[in-house]
């Protein structure tokens, strides 16, 4: 059995709760392989890379992601937290938001669809393909040795997800983009020791998501960019069942009755009745 250095498992005892102790040991030796396998990050390089390729009972590895049960966004809560103690001790947390595309083929693929190709379109061409869309959340942090800042994901959400964790009534389209934000911000608000904003592009540009991260226990501060006529007002109460409109002459607003005399209007000759 391959064993990581001390400060290496000292750095991921806190995952180990998320899975079971079988699970745990393959997870350490899939991460040691996934920092030093070359090229796509696979289950099978990262083996390779671990000189575990030939070994009789491989798939064990693989059912850590195909069958072992485990949170993804516990898991990313808790990888954010450890970056923000590490480069984000004070001020505010500042995550991206964006979306990327993986380049796979294969008929097994279930969440993949037809999107604009950031890559090879242009503002004059537009080019389509197939593949998985992934939601990427990522910690805008300023990195001491790089002197720049650095985007570093803790969390990557599919996109569309499967129809049995959506909202009743949503689908997998443009519509449902308050979804998808929200599943991806949730993990940032359980930062309560500093004020979290989120930054994303006009996709996010969502009243109802813009809605939800102000109703937060830790409000998340949403800077993404709005059309010019956004409405931005409180909405509406919802209906009583049985409610009926509200007549406006009912009300002691300064609303009266104007009596209209009979005239022909100019433009089309017809007569008001």
């Amino acid at each position: 059995m391959r064993t990581l250095p001390t400060e290496m498992v000292r750095v991921l005892a806190p995952f180990a709760p998320l899975f079971s102790e079988r699970a745990f040991r393959h997870v350490q030796v899939l991460l040691a392989g996934a920092i030093l396998a070359p090229g796509r990050r696979t289950v099978s390089s990262a083996l390779h890379a671990m000189g575990l390729d030939q070994h009789e009972r491989f798939h064990r590895y693989h059912r850590v992601l195909s069958h072992a049960v485990w949170s993804s966004r516990e898991a990313g809560r808790m990888l954010l937290e450890l970056l923000v103690e590490a480069f984000v001790p004070q001020g505010p947390v500042v995550v991206g938001i964006d979306e990327t595309l993986e380049r796979r083929q294969g008929k097994k693929i279930a969440a993949k669809g037809i999107y604009r190709d950031p890559v090879r379109s242009s503002h004059g061409h537009f080019v389509k393909t197939s593949a998985p869309r992934w939601v990427c959340v990522t910690l805008l942090a300023e990195v001491p040795w790089a002197s720049r800042v650095w985007a570093l994901a803790f969390l990557c959400v599919a996109w569309p997800l499967p129809s049995a964790t959506l909202p009743s009534g949503a689908s997998g389209t443009r519509s449902s983009r308050s979804g998808r934000g929200g599943r991806s911000c949730w993990c940032a608000a359980g930062i309560r020791s500093a004020r979290v904003v989120a930054a994303a592009d006009g996709g996010y540009a969502s009243l109802k998501l813009l809605d939800r991260c102000r109703r937060l226990s830790n409000p998340i501060a949403l800077v993404t960019r709005l059309r010019l006529d956004a409405a931005l007002y409180e909405p509406a109460p919802p209906r009583r069942p049985g409610q009926r409109w509200e007549d406006p002459a009912s009300r002691a607003s300064g609303w009266r009755t104007s009596p209209l005399s009979r005239k022909t209007l100019p433009s089309t000759g017809r007569r008001l009745r």
